[in-house]
């Protein structure tokens, strides 16, 4: 990495950080979910390049945005989030489908209920049953349609409801909305500039060459050290509620995660001979390589603060 590339880097932060925390610092979930889906989409765009020919992408990105929407949408904990008061919604409680008695929800309102319920199945529909019926009345080319298929579904997965995480994690803990997407970030972010920098000076041996020729030991180690470090002064500069026991069954296996989601998506481009998935944010490449990480990580969070909450 030049030095040139290291100063378009932190340009982009020093513009994109005050922005992302004013963003996540505001009460409402919507534009957070906003700005998510919208990268969403970016990153689902750049795997369909490079995975489909291109009179299949318009379409495979319309089915992701519909099967990432569904994901966050259908969900009673975003409803009562963003319900206006008075409306009968906002009396429900998570996860459960049965008003209070006394409150009688209209004919749109158990529609929509009835879709909540069915949410699960709506959004596999959508990501995996959809893209197969487009693809089997849209085959063209017979031989390269299980390719195709496969590629659609895959981005959908991966670059969209992974991504969508991120909105989950922000609206699932409305008192530590911001914390909790900064998790995610932190972890996958320092991690990446300790790696870095542990690597340029101190990396010998490599790690997986055959994936990643530029990544060593080192690095992974110097990673892992910037995920503890990172989440240690997020603790005592900003998420007082998280525990130490927080810290360290966070930032370990979500600093592996990380770099394997690295390393995965570094495979998907040398398979398919590309060095960047875009070249939207200078010194960076595209989203899908500044968010590689955070795909791994963030499922794995939103995961641990649910268990967590539901065994304190």
């Amino acid at each position: 990495m030049a030095l040139g590339n290291l100063a378009q880097r932190a340009l982009v932060a020093v513009v994109a950080v005050p922005l992302l925390l004013l963003l996540l610092n505001y009460h409402r979930p919507e534009p957070t979910w906003a700005v998510i889906f919208l990268a969403s989409l970016i990153a689902m765009h750049e795997l369909f390049a490079m995975v489909l020919p291109k009179e299949d992408r318009s379409a495979a990105l319309v089915m992701g945005g519909l099967a990432c929407a569904a994901f966050y949408w259908l969900d009673i904990s975003t409803l009562v989030a963003v319900a206006p008061s008075g409306t009968g919604w906002t009396n429900l409680q998570p996860y459960s489908m049965i008003p209070p008695p006394g409150v009688e929800l209209g004919f749109g309102l158990k529609l929509l209920a009835g879709a909540v319920a069915a949410s699960h199945a709506i959004t596999l529909i959508l990501a995996v049953v959809v893209p197969m019926l487009y693809f089997l009345f849209k085959f063209r080319d017979i031989p390269t349609v299980a390719q195709r298929i496969t590629g659609t579904i895959m981005g959908i997965v991966y670059a969209g409801l992974l991504t969508t995480f991120l909105a989950l994690l922000k609206r699932s803990d409305p008192e530590h909305g911001a914390a909790t997407v900064l998790i995610v970030l932190i972890v996958a972010w320092v991690a990446d500039t300790g790696g870095y920098f542990a690597g340029r000076f101190l990396g010998k041996t490599k790690l997986y060459e055959a994936v990643s020729p530029k990544k060593t030991w080192a690095g992974a180690w110097g990673g892992l050290a910037g995920s503890v470090l990172g989440l240690v002064v997020l603790k005592l500069a900003y998420a007082e509620w998280m525990t130490w026991v927080d810290v360290f069954a966070i930032a370990i296996p979500g600093g592996m995660l990380g770099q394997m989601g690295d390393l995965s998506e570094s495979l998907i481009k040398r398979s398919t001979g590309v060095k960047d998935s875009g070249a939207l944010l200078p010194g960076h490449g595209g989203i899908l390589d500044r968010i590689d990480a955070v795909l791994f990580i963030a499922p794995y969070v939103y995961a641990y603060l649910q268990i967590r909450a539901a065994i304190s």
